[in-house]
C-alpha cells in the first residue's frame, strides 16, 4: 500500500485540529506546524468539510475545526475523504473483481490485504493518535519482529 501525499496531509490536518479541539486553527497555523504546502491543504481541508469531517467558521475570528470529537473520527474515514476507498486494484474494488486460471484466488487476498487495512485504520482515532495510545492490537503490529525494517 503507497500512502499519498494528499492521505498524508489530510491526517496531518486532522491531527492538528484534533490537538486543538473544538479551538479553531487558521490555515496557517496548520500548514506552519507540519510545514505543508498551503494551496494544497486548503485543497484537503475542502474535500474534508465536503465529507463532513470539518467545519469552518469566516470572519476574523475564523478558522478549521473538526465537525465532531477527535474519539469519534478514525483515520480510515480521514483517507477516504480525500483518496476514496483503502483498496482499489486498477480502480475496481477487491471484492468486484474476477480472475480466470491460476489467478482465480486472487481476490481473496486483496479482500483480506482491505480488511487488515480497515483492522489499523478504522480503528485508530484522531484522539488516539494525538495522545499516542494506539489501541492494543495495532501497538502489537509494531513489536514484529521486521515490522520496522524495509523490505
Amino acid at each position: 500500500m503507497q500512502i499519498t501525499a494528499r492521505s498524508d496531509y489530510a491526517v496531518r490536518s486532522a491531527l492538528e485540529l484534533a490537538a486543538a479541539y473544538p479551538s479553531l486553527l487558521t490555515i496557517d497555523q496548520i500548514v506552519s506546524d507540519q510545514d505543508m504546502p498551503r494551496k494544497f491543504v486548503e485543497a484537503i481541508l475542502s474535500q474534508l468539510r465536503r465529507s463532513g469531517l470539518v467545519q469552518t467558521q469566516r470572519g476574523c475570528a475564523g478558522g478549521y475545526t473538526l465537525s465532531r470529537d477527535p474519539a469519534k473520527i478514525y483515520v480510515g474515514e480521514v483517507i477516504r475523504s480525500v483518496d476514496g476507498p483503502l483498496a482499489e486494484v486498477h480502480g475496481v474494488r477487491p471484492h468486484e473483481l474476477e480472475y480466470d486460471g491460476v489467478a482465480t484466488h486472487l481476490p481473496e487476498l486483496w479482500v483480506a490485504l482491505r480488511a487488515s487495512m480497515r483492522t489499523v485504520l478504522d480503528t485508530v482515532s484522531l484522539a488516539q493518535l494525538v495522545a499516542g495510545r494506539l489501541p492494543a492490537k495495532v501497538r502489537r503490529l509494531n513489536d514484529v519482529d521486521d515490522a520496522w525494517l524495509p523490505r
